[in-house]
C-alpha cells in the first residue's frame, strides 16, 4: 500500500515537472518569436533636408543656418512676414551669435520669406540683381582666377565663416591652402570638402554640404582656396 502511494506520489510530481517544463519551453519559444519579430522591425522616420530648396538666397541659407538646425526646423516654421524673417535672422546674429554679414542678412531674410514665409513663390525680391562683392576677402592668382573666385565666395557666403588670414568659423582659406601644399590630391581633397561638409579636422563645429554648386565651380573655388597662400604678384 505504501510503495502505490510512493509510486503514485512520483507519478504527480513527474506530472507537474513535465507541466512546468512545457509551459518553460513555451514561454521560451513566445520570447524567441518575439525578439526574432523585434529584430525585423524596421521603423522609417520621414527624410530630413538635407539642404534648403534652391533658389536665389539658398546658399546663404546652407551656409549661415544649416551650421546650428536642420532646414527642417526652418520649414516647419509659420508663414512669417518679411519683418518677422528679418527680425529671427538679427536674432541669430546678435544674441545667437550667427556669423551674418550685414549685408547678408536682408538677402538672407528675402530668401526666407519667399520659400518659406508670406511670399511664398513670389518673384525675386532683389533689386539690385547683383552678388555683393565688397566683403569677400581678397587672395592670389590670376586675375580671371581671382575674380571667378571673388564671385563664387559672395555668392556662396563663404565669408559668414571664413576669411583669407584668419580663422572664424571654419579655417582660414591660406591654412587649408597650406595644409594641402604640394599634394597631387590637393584639388580633390578641397572640392570634397565643399560638395559633402563635414567637421573634426579644423574644430567642433562642422562645414555644411552644398551639394547644388556645380561641379565647373566647385573647381574653381577648390583652386582659389589653394592659391591663397601664393605670394602676391601685383597682378
Amino acid at each position: 500500500m505504501k510503495r502505490r502511494q510512493n509510486v503514485l506520489h512520483h507519478a504527480r510530481e513527474l506530472a507537474k515537472f513535465t507541466r512546468l517544463k512545457i509551459k518553460h519551453v513555451a514561454l521560451c519559444l513566445t520570447l524567441s518569436s518575439l525578439g526574432a519579430a523585434a529584430a525585423t522591425l524596421k521603423i522609417e522616420l520621414p527624410r530630413e533636408l538635407e539642404t534648403f530648396p534652391t533658389g536665389a538666397g539658398a546658399e546663404l541659407a546652407n551656409t549661415h543656418c544649416l551650421i546650428c538646425h536642420s532646414a527642417d526646423y526652418v520649414k516647419i516654421q509659420p508663414p512669417l512676414a518679411r519683418a518677422a524673417w528679418k527680425a529671427s535672422v538679427l536674432k541669430m546674429q546678435q544674441k545667437y551669435g550667427a556669423a551674418i554679414p550685414e549685408d547678408q542678412v536682408d538677402p538672407l531674410a528675402n530668401y526666407l520669406v519667399r520659400t518659406f514665409g508670406t511670399e511664398k513663390n513670389s518673384p525675386v525680391a532683389n533689386k539690385s540683381g547683383e552678388t555683393n562683392t565688397k566683403s569677400v576677402p581678397n587672395a592670389t592668382g590670376s586675375s580671371a582666377q581671382v575674380n571667378d573666385g571673388v564671385k563664387l565666395v559672395a555668392k556662396l557666403g563663404c565669408v559668414g565663416c571664413h576669411t583669407v588670414e584668419k580663422k572664424i568659423v571654419g579655417p582660414a582659406f591660406k591654412d587649408v591652402a597650406a595644409k594641402y601644399a604640394g599634394r597631387d590630391d590637393a584639388q580633390e581633397k578641397v572640392s570634397h570638402q565643399i560638395t559633402h561638409g563635414g567637421g573634426g579636422a579644423w574644430g567642433t563645429i562642422p562645414m555644411p554640404p552644398f551639394p547644388q554648386i556645380s561641379a565647373a565651380e566647385i573647381a574653381t573655388l577648390a583652386n582659389w582656396i589653394l592659391a591663397s597662400n601664393q605670394p602676391k604678384t601685383g597682378r
